[in-house]
């Protein structure tokens, strides 16, 4: 997978993730910029993307929190308190 594939993959399953918790609306403002930019970078770095798609498929309806294998837990868990 090119770097860009990767890229693209990582950034789609991040939305999704977001918007399966309701993390969405606390990723706004000037805090949220950088930290984006930080959950982005641990998303990409994480090995656990094939874990990720089929947990997001599992809890299509929703979830309460993002799962212990997702590097970005506990920062999700802090933007769905902020929305």
């Amino acid at each position: 997978m090119s770097w860009m594939d990767r890229l693209n993959e990582r950034a789609e399953l991040m939305g999704r993730m977001m918007r399966t918790i309701g993390a969405v609306q606390g990723a706004h403002g000037i805090m949220g910029a950088s930290e984006i930019r930080l959950a982005a970078s641990r998303c990409i770095g994480c090995d656990r993307a094939q874990d990720c798609r089929h947990w997001l498929e599992a809890h299509q309806d929703g979830a309460d929190t993002a799962p212990d294998l997702c590097p970005n837990q506990d920062l999700f868990r802090t933007w769905k308190t902020r929305g």
